[in-house]
């Protein structure tokens, strides 16, 4: 699953916009008054005026050899979110190795290094090594209702997990972080997870499908078969 394109919202386009730009160096592509379009390797976060709003989570994967440089770049810009003393997450199951900061609107934002991927660099890290956004959080009352919906649609299956507190859908390129929030919060910082609204589209076996996440439920998912 390739994530292209990730609308959220947020009331301080300005401030995003400094933040994401000027601070982590990534390229804006489209800019007005109402919303920004950020390059994020090969995936677009559009971010969108919206009076109020509640935080996201979403993740990014650098290359699987880079945690290491990626903490220290990111360090001279942003406070790390620790767990406890630790700055970069060791996932075990996963392969993986992650560090996780805020941006303007608190929103968590993860860096991810998936080992599986096999994707090194020899080059010295920066945002130009921000590949993609890998994961949108999901939370949610019924984790098997969203499962059902998206299955159904894309044919995207669990990568980990199950239905009853925490299930990742999709695979390593792109996944649904379904939390059930009655039970579970943000890790690492344990805040408050919030079914706040977002639009994605995203490419499967070929096939293009934008979903839209609106009012705690998928509201709807349409997808192109050429």
């Amino acid at each position: 699953m390739q994530i292209q394109e990730l609308i959220i919202y947020s009331p301080n386009i300005k401030a995003q916009a400094d933040f994401y730009s000027n601070l982590l160096g990534l390229s804006i592509i489209k800019e007005d008054s109402n919303s920004i379009s950020i390059q994020i390797g090969t995936s677009l976060l559009k971010i969108e005026y919206k009076a109020e709003t509640t935080p996201y989570h979403f993740a990014i994967n650098i290359p699987a050899n880079k945690e290491v440089e990626a903490l220290d770049w990111l360090k001279s810009k942003v406070t790390i979110l620790k767990d406890e003393a630790n700055e970069i997450q060791d996932f075990e199951s996963w392969n993986s190795k992650a560090m996780y900061f805020y941006d303007e609107d608190k929103n968590i934002v993860e860096l991810i290094a998936r080992k599986n991927l096999q994707n090194n660099s020899v080059e010295i890290f920066d945002s130009n090594f921000f590949l993609n956004i890998s994961e949108i959080g999901l939370p949610t009352f019924d984790i098997e209702k969203e499962f059902n919906i998206l299955h159904k649609q894309s044919g995207i299956e669990i990568y980990d997990g199950g239905f009853e507190r925490f299930c990742a859908i999709g695979d390593e390129n792109g996944l649904f972080i379904c939390i059930d929030k009655k039970q579970k919060d943000w890790f690492p910082t344990n805040d408050k997870a919030y079914s706040s609204d977002f639009e994605v589209q995203f490419k499967e076996k070929g096939k293009e499908y934008s979903i839209q996440y609106k009012n705690n439920e998928l509201k709807s998912i349409q997808y192109n078969l050429n």
